[in-house]
């Protein structure tokens, strides 16, 4: 009797389950931990081995691929000018727009002839973030490692930071388009300091590699993109969903925006 009772009850927990079917519809890479910051968000109280148990039983596993690409590498040798290593992984500042970051990665893409035959493509982006709460502020998106393309996001970059009081820092590694006179001239016009990584270590500009390795992991692993237009709208909206929803631990279970409104309305 005390087994059948057990089965006749109702369940307990069908709110809670129900949320997080709702939270996973629209976050399929949301592991427990940040599930239970969401459900935190929305005030259910519950811990976070709860979550864990509910999540396993519903079969909500991250469904990502983990696997890694080559690195793209954009530096030339010395092409022009070398900056200082000013940030020397100091990441964290509680200014905003105070230091950011960038860097270019690659995607491959393949499209289809009239004859079947498949060839196999690149595109590059191209990020500006603010260390302050991990936002990418502007990028740019082109077919060929372009200096238009980062110039672009950078005066983006430079509009949007200018309500810093502070004197700003951007960093990047030593690739050729930040050795650019154009690029450091640029920089100097508006007083900003210029910063790069150590020759051949990526630990220097970590942040950024977290992003791409997220970006990757999330939305490019583990599917093939047929057309230049498709991936790229898969970035665009990534990065609008990374700024806007995506929560993280270290910003208190706020996504990058939100934490940066809270600020504001502080």
């Amino acid at each position: 009797m005390y087994w059948q009772k057990r089965f006749d009850r109702e369940n307990p927990d069908k709110e809670l389950e129900d949320k997080i079917l709702e939270i996973h519809e629209n976050n399929k890479n949301y592991g427990y931990r940040r599930m239970y910051g969401e459900l935190r968000n929305q005030e259910f109280i519950v811990n976070k081995k709860k979550v864990q148990r509910i999540m396993q039983k519903l079969s909500l596993q991250v469904t990502s691929f983990t696997r890694k690409s080559r690195k793209y590498s954009s530096y030339k040798g010395k092409v022009g000018t070398v900056a200082p290593n000013r940030i020397r992984r100091r990441f964290n500042t509680h200014i905003p727009h105070q230091k950011i970051t960038t860097d270019t990665t690659e995607f491959k893409y393949y499209e289809v002839d009239s004859k079947g035959h498949m060839t196999m493509h690149k595109l590059y982006l191209d990020p500006f973030m603010d260390m302050y709460n991990s936002e990418i502020v502007s990028f740019g998106i082109d077919k060929h490692p372009s200096a238009v393309n980062i110039m672009s996001a950078l005066n983006k970059a430079i509009e949007i930071t200018s309500d810093c009081p502070y004197r700003r820092t951007f960093h990047s590694d030593q690739g050729w388009a930040y050795q650019m006179k154009v690029y450091s001239h640029r920089l100097k016009e508006e007083r900003i300091f210029q910063s790069m990584s150590r020759k051949g270590n990526c630990h220097d500009n970590s942040v950024m590699e977290n992003f791409f390795g997220l970006l990757k992991q999330e939305i490019y692993y583990g599917v093939v993109y047929y057309s230049y237009e498709d991936l790229k709208n898969a970035i665009e909206r990534y990065i609008k969903y990374y700024n806007e929803q995506r929560i993280k631990e270290k910003l208190g279970w706020l996504s990058p925006a939100q934490y940066r409104l809270r600020l504001l309305a502080a």
